[in-house]
């Protein structure tokens, strides 16, 4: 067979190098690269290659690599510019492993440059495990975080893909994980199409992300692996995406084994290409070549989607000379580096949210003399990494990172308490003797990956991976409240990748702290906020409820009752919430225009004045209210954020532009409505039930 070598003309564009490319392959090795872990073929001088990558908040599983805080917690910054910083070092960490392995030969498990993050399934309920994986539960803030994050990863090389990122799980995705193999995600058109899609839309049509991982679940009926829906209609019909789409591991098969919409592996197999899977994290698409004999699927449809996997590889320069690709000559000294470790840093300190202060903090390390950092996370690191994790040169626990930051002329003693899931609990007399000194008691608590995430990995889960309770696990409320009769003040940090039952500890804690699971320097952001050497400046990115009866039943895909935008119930803590160490103001409220039409867009803006004694980041957000709508709508929903630092007593304006489209409605049957009448704007620090926020009106002529 001939071989038409055109596809080595670096002139050429990527995708017509990819179809002389395939062009030149028989069938059976078409569908060999088709597999994760495609094999070389050699009389093409097509190396191995394994698509399977992770890096979700780092390089993972991948030896060491920096860890930045759990995308959760990244979210809780509320600063795209900082996450597209965190993912150009995450990519840099990439590209330079990369670089390595090649050297070594090594093209097995994690060796590549198609990584399948980030997570920007909807956070609809805080039971869902693997919800620390993404940017919240908002809509706005998941597509504004997720396109910062696909653009530092992508790079914005005018040839090529620094490392190809990926959307997933595409789509109506968030438990539950036990079981998630064969559930159908029943959800309404409008509630599709106003909550669920808006992210992965803005992910293709804006950050042109490479990728996009199908999830595990039905839609309506229809597995997403192959939902002709889901592949052909809207990802490809609607929004044009160009890239590859990608099972998540396992899927195909699920069309069959737990789906049972398919009589046998081969059917599955040629359910999913025929709609538009063109890799499968699995091995059943080696039966495409009986599917094709059997006219389940024809090889030119087979061709179709290696044509898309080569097209990405070509334009990561995989077959291009070194020379001409940036990138190659990064070495594993940008790895785990100390420009890279300054970053890892600065996200966790701007991820915490304090959540409560009556006061106590900043500590003072000229007035406390004496500090007892207690509790089952306190000198465990763990409950800094989350899930998808990296492995870090060095990890600062909590006591650590206290222990660093009050100095030596501050007293710091140890104390685990209680277990993190098991029986045992300090009594209060057990505690006392060694206590009793102490000025303040730093309490850390909460969860572990261990406890929450995806199925399987979350091995002490007592849901798959989900959480039946948003209680503290094991005994660690009790311990706690025999803490408390101790009679000193409590500063509780607690880890965890969701929401917390907090409610005796915010009537009873002087302080309240939420860490999340803040990657590797979380011990030394800890200790930072605790002092003050870092003014606490993390948002809520989701709600905090007071008890799991506020929620709608988990299996349901129905917004109604979830999430701020559609709540019923006052929530402990809402989305957006979060206190400093210094005091901000709002005044005069500006609009470009009090009346808009379809081809306008608005601009207001607010000026924002720090009031304390202290310089402070205020994160100032932006709600919109339908006030006039004629179809169901969100009660509010965010549609600007901007972080800014302002020094005592100095001032900023902080302006928003909106458009039309950032004000639609949906029909029963999910078409989009710009529908004429009022909209309520509200600018504050959060949302208007709950901070202090000015609102302006304007009105929309269609």
């Amino acid at each position: 067979m001939k071989v038409d070598k055109r596809y080595w003309d670096v002139a050429r564009a990527p995708r017509e190098r990819a179809r002389i490319l395939v062009g030149n392959m028989t069938l059976a090795e078409k569908i060999g690269q088709m597999g994760h872990q495609a094999p070389a073929i050699a009389r093409l001088k097509v190396p191995a290659y394994t698509w399977w990558n992770e890096c979700l908040h780092g390089v993972a599983r991948a030896g060491l690599a920096t860890v930045f805080p759990q995308s959760i917690g990244c979210a809780a910054t509320f600063d795209t510019a900082l996450e597209k910083r965190v993912t150009t070092a995450v990519s840099d960490e990439a590209r330079a492993k990369y670089n390595a392995f090649v050297k070594k030969g090594n093209t097995g498990l994690y060796s590549g440059l198609t990584f399948w993050s980030p997570n920007i399934n909807i956070f609809r309920d805080p039971r869902w495990g693997r919800g620390q994986e993404t940017f919240g539960e908002d809509p706005y803030l998941t597509a504004r975080m997720g396109v910062a994050y696909v653009k530092g990863l992508q790079g914005n090389h005018r040839k090529y893909v620094k490392v190809s990122a990926c959307a997933k799980h595409y789509a109506v995705h968030s438990g539950p994980e036990m079981g998630r193999g064969a559930f159908d995600s029943v959800v309404g058109q409008r509630d599709l199409r106003e909550t669920y899609l808006p992210a992965f839309q803005a992910l293709v049509e804006e950050a042109k992300v490479e990728s996009v991982m199908s999830a595990y679940n039905r839609v309506n009926g229809e597995a997403c692996s192959c939902s002709p829906t889901l592949l052909e209609k809207i990802l490809r019909g609607e929004w044009g995406f160009e890239g590859h789409v990608v099972s998540d591991c396992g899927a195909v098969e699920n069309i069959k084994n737990e789906h049972k919409l398919a009589a046998t592996e081969c059917e599955a197999a040629a359910m999913a290409v025929n709609a538009g899977c063109d890799l499968c994290c699995g091995g059943i698409y080696e039966t495409l070549v009986s599917a094709v004999m059997k006219g389940h699927i024809t090889e030119e449809t087979i061709t179709r989607s290696v044509e898309r996997l080569f097209t990405t590889r070509i334009r990561l320069g995989l077959f291009d000379p070194p020379k001409d690709v940036p990138w190659t000559t990064l070495g594993l000294d940008v790895v785990a580096s100390a420009k890279h470790r300054a970053i890892a840093l600065e996200a966790a300190e701007k991820s915490i949210v304090l959540l409560k202060n009556d006061g106590i903090l900043p500590l003072d390390n000229a007035k406390v003399k004496s500090i007892g950092v207690v509790g089952p996370l306190a000198n465990d690191a763990t409950c800094l990494l989350g899930n998808y994790n990296g492995f870090a040169v060095g990890e600062t626990t909590y006591r650590s990172g206290i222990v660093g930051a009050a100095g030596a002329s501050v007293s710091v003693a140890y104390m685990k308490g209680c277990d993190l899931i098991g029986d045992f609990a300090m009594s209060p007399d057990m505690m006392r003797w060694q206590l009793s000194p102490c000025d303040v008691l730093v309490a850390c608590v909460g969860n572990t990956a261990d406890i929450e995430g995806e199925a399987g990995d979350a091995y002490n889960a007592d849901a798959g991976g989900d959480r039946r309770s948003l209680k503290l696990p094991g005994q660690q409320q009790v311990w706690l409240e025999g803490l408390a009769t101790l009679g000193k003040p409590i500063v509780l940090v607690v880890s965890g990748g969701s929401a917390i039952d907090l409610s005796w500890a915010h009537e009873h804690c002087a302080a309240v702290l939420m860490a999340w699971y803040p990657g590797e320097a979380g011990g030394e952001a800890v200790g930072n906020i605790l002092f003050g050497k870092a003014n606490p400046s993390g948002r809520c990115p989701m709600t905090f409820p007071k008890s799991t009866d506020d929620l709608p039943e988990f299996a349901s895909y129905a917004m109604k009752g979830r999430t701020y935008r559609y709540a019923e119930r006052e929530p402990l803590y809402p989305f957006g919430h979060g206190l400093g160490y210094t005091t901000f103001a709002y005044s005069a409220i500006k609009l470009n225009k009090k009346t808009f039409t379809a081809r306008d867009t608005i601009e207001v803006s607010v000026e924002v004045k720090n009031t304390g004694k202290r310089t402070g980041d205020e994160v100032v957000q932006l709600y919109v209210t339908d006030v006039e709508a004629s179809v169901p709508v969100p009660k509010l929903h965010l549609e600007g954020f901007q972080r800014v630092t302002l020094k005592p007593r100095q001032k900023q304006r902080v302006t928003f532009t909106l458009t039309p489209s950032q004000l639609l409605a949906y029909r029963d049957d999910g078409t989009p409505l710009l529908e004429p009448g009022l909209f309520r704007l509200s600018l504050g620090g959060g949302q208007p039930s709950f901070a202090k926020t000015l609102t302006a009106t304007v009105k929309l002529l269609v």
